[in-house]
């Protein structure tokens, strides 16, 4: 069986070669890199929701260079510390897949993971996430919309995606944990004093919410020396400032070959409540 369930009916999908299969007869093919499409077209609020391909190419080429390899293994002790034996583990927001596959691999190692999934808007982010964990499922769905069963899940990853708290305490298990990435204040920080006139700290809260308690708040932090202007490209590409970055920003941006820039995270590690 699989950890989704069908988005039309609910009912558990079983996992075949090329395609997720509902009791009702409801079939999902799986891509040639074996993620799905779980995504209606009533959920559906654009024709290629979230990343595009050269946003997720940019995410990927500088994960993939360890430049955040701090945030995942912190993330991987915390899931190991908190993980219950054959747990069932979701992404949500999953991206391309890197704090995905090393949570799979540091919870494989020890026995404490049965399943797990990711779930993204972006289809080319999963054909990267695809492809770098094959025991994972990944599907093409909304955190807003999970195709998951209530109470399905042990843990929960949410890195840098949308705050779906309804959703995450209907998957959630009563004592399951929930795991939440932020930027912290001066994330970035070099960055956006090269973008922007007047660069500004981001905010740090710690929100107690319905439904969960707080059992730690956990910061990470590092220095990144990036070499070069591709390196440097990469990580403005996959950020929120790609957006909206005023042009002459921009063009400050462009003209640097080096940059040395601070990347702090604030863990916030929640217990999902009884009942």
């Amino acid at each position: 069986m699989s950890l989704f369930c069908c988005p039309l009916c609910a009912a558990p999908l079983t996992r075949t070669e090329k395609t997720y299969v509902c009791p009702k007869g409801h079939s999902f093919d799986r891509s040639r890199e074996g993620y799905v499409h779980l995504l209606p077209a009533n959920q559906k609020h654009a024709k290629d929701p979230g990343d595009d391909k050269a946003m997720a190419a940019a995410r990927n080429r500088f994960l993939s260079g360890g430049w955040y390899a701090p945030l995942r293994e912190t993330l991987c002790r915390l899931a190991l510390t908190y993980a219950p034996s054959r747990a069932a583990v979701l992404d949500a927001g999953c991206g391309d897949g890197y704090y995905t596959a090393g949570l799979y691999a540091a919870l494989a190692g020890t026995g404490q993971v049965e399943q797990m999934a990711g779930v993204d808007l972006s289809k080319p982010s999963l054909r990267w996430a695809a492809r770098r964990e094959k025991a994972v499922e990944f599907a093409v769905a909304s955190v807003y919309h999970l195709p998951l069963a209530d109470r399905s899940v042990d843990l929960l990853l949410n890195c840098f995606s949308p705050l779906a708290l309804d959703e995450f305490r209907r998957v959630l298990r009563p004592g399951g944990v929930y795991l939440y990435v932020v930027p912290a204040a001066r994330h970035l920080w070099e960055l956006k004093e090269v973008l922007y006139e007047q660069p500004y700290l981001n905010k740090e809260e710690d929100i107690p919410y319905e439904g969960f308690s707080y059992l730690e708040v956990v910061p990470v932090e590092t220095v990144l020396e990036l070499p070069d202007r591709d390196a440097i490209r990469d990580l403005f590409s996959m950020t929120p400032y790609r957006w909206k970055t005023p042009k002459a920003g921009a063009a400050r941006l462009e003209e640097l070959d080096r940059l040395r820039v601070t990347a702090a995270f604030r863990i916030h590690v929640f217990r999902r409540d009884p009942g």
